[in-house]
């Protein structure tokens, strides 16, 4: 259980630095590098549309996790509420224990021993 709360809270970005349609860098933990081709070295030299487009892109993929873990018994309908009790009811019913203690080779006795089979064979457990 501890498992799914922490798998169902957990958030995490990627930044990822794209040179045209190129994947250059990506990051998980920080800020992707740069390629070292920035704008203004464009701009200077080309008077094109890469001046309003933009050769270089940074963009950043995030997941966030669930932020609010409290479900009220409320909110559930009457179907998933008699889930939730019989649920419960059979589970607390399940491990309740005996009244006496069964012991169910109680009336076997053991076989007889002929000759020791572990001196024979010798095979000792150590």
């Amino acid at each position: 259980m501890a498992i799914v709360v922490l798998l169902s809270t957990f958030s995490f970005a990627v930044d990822q630095h794209y040179c045209g349609d190129v994947l250059v860098d990506f990051s998980f933990f920080g800020k992707a590098e740069s390629c070292g081709m920035e704008m203004q070295q464009f701009s200077e030299l080309y008077d094109d549309s890469l001046d309003k487009k933009g050769f270089c892109e940074d963009q950043t993929l995030a997941i966030a996790g669930q932020d609010d873990l409290k479900i009220s018994f409320e909110k559930l309908s009457s179907e998933q509420q008699l889930f939730v009790v019989s649920f419960i009811y059979s589970y607390i019913n399940f491990y309740e224990g005996f009244d006496t203690k069964i012991v169910p080779f109680r009336d076997y006795s053991p076989p007889p021993l002929i000759r020791d089979v572990q001196v024979l064979d010798q095979t000792f457990l150590i």
